[in-house]
């Protein structure tokens, strides 16, 4: 409980954007940039930056926006996370392009859709979103950040959440729309991706460990985002209580993606900007090398 309190109650950041490097000459992605989080994240780094998003009109909303903040002309990725065709699409077209790839920010999330909302491949839409697209964008991305090791170094930085260390152990017959899946509650589900999204992160290090990339996760804080539209009433006041502006949500991965203490291989970072430990579901290598096994049987054919 003391790991949960400190990272929904942390204290004042010891780290701040002014500490950035100079990033120029290296290139970004950033998933989920046209809102919330990742937008922040993408105004803040001094890199070329990719704003991989679905909606072209609402990513090229804030490329506008964050040009007239800052002068600096991001640039637009197509990128459905709940279609594994169109995430192939998306690698196949930023590697034509851009043959490197820095950094790596997997920020964008669903959170608690409704239950008949599933992804084009007929998974559970959090964590077909959240995890499955994820991890298969970045294994299509693997070429470009093995080239970007040589170019500057190459970071893969994975957004987790708080709710990682309330899920219960893996469902492991509740990722599609089964009886299982349709017993748990969206938050039940949330949880397990952002589950998800630590093993794969840890288990990314463990693999590419001799290659020269570093693979990182986070917890970004409670945050007043997007992703909360659907809460109202009571719940909404409570949880108002408890968000802090998005400028504090992107610290973290701001952190984790350029600082230069921020190096160590499969590392946990909280709120704000501070070395963490991830639960012990999550670091379960078992766990990891099974969830590791079901992606890649997912993707073949695609």
């Amino acid at each position: 409980m003391g790991n949960l309190y400190s990272q929904t109650f942390p204290p004042k950041a010891r780290w701040s954007v002014q500490q950035m490097p100079d990033l120029k000459g290296k290139i970004a992605i950033v998933t989920g940039a046209n809102v919330g989080i990742g937008k922040e994240t993408a105004k803040q780094l001094l890199a070329r930056v990719y704003i991989a998003a679905r909606s072209k009109s609402k990513a090229e909303t804030a490329i506008a926006e964050l040009k007239a903040e800052t002068g600096k002309e991001a640039l637009f990725l197509e990128l459905d996370l709940g279609d594994l065709v169109a995430i192939k699409r998306s690698a196949q077209a930023f590697l034509a392009a851009e043959p490197s790839l820095n950094i790596l920010i997997a920020n964008a999330g669903v959170w608690c859709p409704p239950m008949d909302e599933l992804t084009k491949q007929g998974y559970d839409l959090q964590l077909g979103t959240n995890a499955l697209g994820h991890w298969y964008f970045t294994q299509l991305l693997l070429p470009g950040l093995l080239k970007g090791v040589s170019e500057g170094g190459a970071r893969v930085v994975t957004l987790s959440s708080v709710g990682s260390d309330l899920a219960k152990p893996v469902i492991w017959d509740a990722f599609t729309d089964t009886p299982a899946r349709r017993k748990l509650t969206l938050y039940d589900l949330y949880n397990q991706s952002k589950l998800f999204n630590l093993l794969l992160s840890i288990e990314y290090a463990r693999r590419y460990a001799d290659t020269g990339i570093i693979f990182s996760s986070l917890n970004p804080g409670n945050i007043e985002t997007d992703l909360l539209r659907r809460v109202t009433g009571i719940q909404r006041s409570v949880l108002g209580m408890l968000l802090y502006p998005v400028q504090q949500g992107a610290l973290t991965s701001l952190y984790a993606a350029t600082s230069p203490e921020a190096t160590e291989n499969g590392a946990y970072y909280i709120p704000w900007a501070r070395r963490g430990v991830a639960n012990a579901k999550a670091r379960d290598p078992v766990t990891g090398a099974r969830v590791w096994e079901w992606m890649e049987e997912q993707i073949k054919g695609i």
